[in-house]
């Protein structure tokens, strides 16, 4: 791997883990906002559901146009609104104005993801693709053991505007390194009299069954993961014994744990094949997903063992997985393809924790009822996925050299 290559990994791994913490401290700061602004679960969850509702539909829309420019101009624009919305979250005075600046953050935050998996795409060929996603993904691990634990201890020191403030002065930081560091990327525009419809993405998924797979795919790991997602919290504080002052461990083990095993992956999938790495963790993520939400009053040493197995076995499908999505398209075609298939996944997570929040329960005592239904639900879907990842197939295209675009 190059300087260049790894100094490009390194700018799109900082723009990961900026995104990953500015969505994921919103959960576990439930409870100061809801103190805050005097409002229930439901008005606190209007809160979360507006960022991936706004992404979601911001993506779909990118999809149209995103591949008539070069990558680098659309991550800065993208990146740019990102950061405003996420300063103006840190200054909302009051509760719809939180929820407008979370729909602004959405809005721009829902192109970004699919725009860095394209960059890694269109840079790196199949053989190596595996390992460069896994190296952009250890943003999750970072955020999970750095950034989520800082971001609510500064939190409970100052108070909820102070993730955002912190999230928003590192995305300027960030913004010079994408200016500097990320080449223009243009190899895959074309010339006026070359372009198509925009609305071209959507026949050229509707008639390349490879692609439908692959978004078949995103939808089946996702209800997979997110359908126990997030009750994992709740039922270990009220059915396990879990401590909620304890709750941050799960993040500080399992993305330590990750931050080792994720290019380790990566590396064994670009050996060894993507779709056989994919089976054997694909298999092996259904222990502790079982074992999670089976699970009797247990002792914290065994939740934190039970809890990173989810962790390194769910991030070791991942990987091989984002490596395949990504190889169904021509770099031509691969930014609204990931625009659409970001939607996708967005729309997928969201239908599995309304689906979760149908079949669980709760009883007058206050525990979690049905969750191990949840989670024969999601072994069925991750045992579903290794079907389909069979039949996506990697299509043939030269990757796009650095030097040919300097920035």
């Amino acid at each position: 791997m190059t300087r260049g290559e790894r100094l490009l990994l390194l700018v799109l791994a900082c723009i990961n883990f900026t995104h990953i913490v500015d969505f994921m401290i919103m959960m576990p700061l439930g409870p100061q906002l809801m103190r805050y602004f005097g409002i229930g679960p439901q008005e606190f969850a209007l809160i979360v559901s507006s960022y991936s509702l706004s992404a979601g539909i911001s993506g779909f829309v990118a999809a149209f146009f995103v591949d008539r420019f070069p990558r680098k101009y659309v991550v800065m624009l993208a990146y740019s609104g990102f950061v405003v919305g996420t300063l103006a979250c840190a200054i909302a005075p009051t509760y719809w104005l939180l929820i407008a600046a979370r729909a602004l953050a959405g809005i721009f935050g829902g192109v970004l993801g699919s725009q860095v998996l394209s960059i890694v795409g269109d840079v790196f060929s199949y053989e190596r693709r595996a390992q460069a996603m896994s190296i952009v993904m250890t943003a999750f691990s970072a955020a999970s053991v750095a950034g989520v634990p800082f971001g609510l201890y500064i939190a409970t020191r100052f108070s909820w505007h102070a993730p955002f403030v912190f999230v928003g002065v590192l995305g300027i930081g960030v913004l010079f390194l994408i200016w500097r560091f990320v080449p223009i990327m243009n190899a895959h525009v074309q010339s006026r009299q070359q372009r198509t419809n925009p609305f071209a993405v959507l026949t050229n998924i509707a008639s390349n069954p490879n692609q439908l797979r692959a978004l078949f795919l995103t939808t089946t790991i996702m209800l997979g993961h997110f359908s126990i997602i997030p009750f994992i919290t709740p039922y270990l504080v009220s059915n396990v014994g879990f401590s909620e002052s304890n709750v941050y461990l799960i993040y500080l083990v399992g993305g330590a744990l990750t931050i080792f095993t994720a290019p380790l992956v990566g590396r064994i999938a670009d050996q060894k094949g993507k779709y056989p790495v994919f089976v054997v963790f694909a298999l092996l993520s259904l222990l502790p997903i079982y074992l999670i939400t089976h699970m009797p009053p247990s002792p914290l040493a065994y939740v934190l063992f039970v809890s990173g197995l989810f962790f390194i076995f769910s991030n070791g499908r991942l990987v091989p997985t984002q490596a395949m999505v990504t190889s169904v398209v021509s770099p031509v075609q691969r930014g609204g393809f990931m625009a659409i298939n970001s939607s996708v996944q967005l729309l997928a997570q969201s239908l599995a924790a309304y689906s979760a929040g149908l079949i669980v329960g709760k009883t007058p005592e206050g525990q979690v009822t049905n969750y191990g239904l949840v989670g024969f639900f999601a072994i069925t879907a991750i045992f579903l996925s290794i079907f389909i990842a069979r039949q996506v197939k990697p299509i043939d295209a030269a990757p796009q050299p650095l030097e040919a675009t300097a920035p």
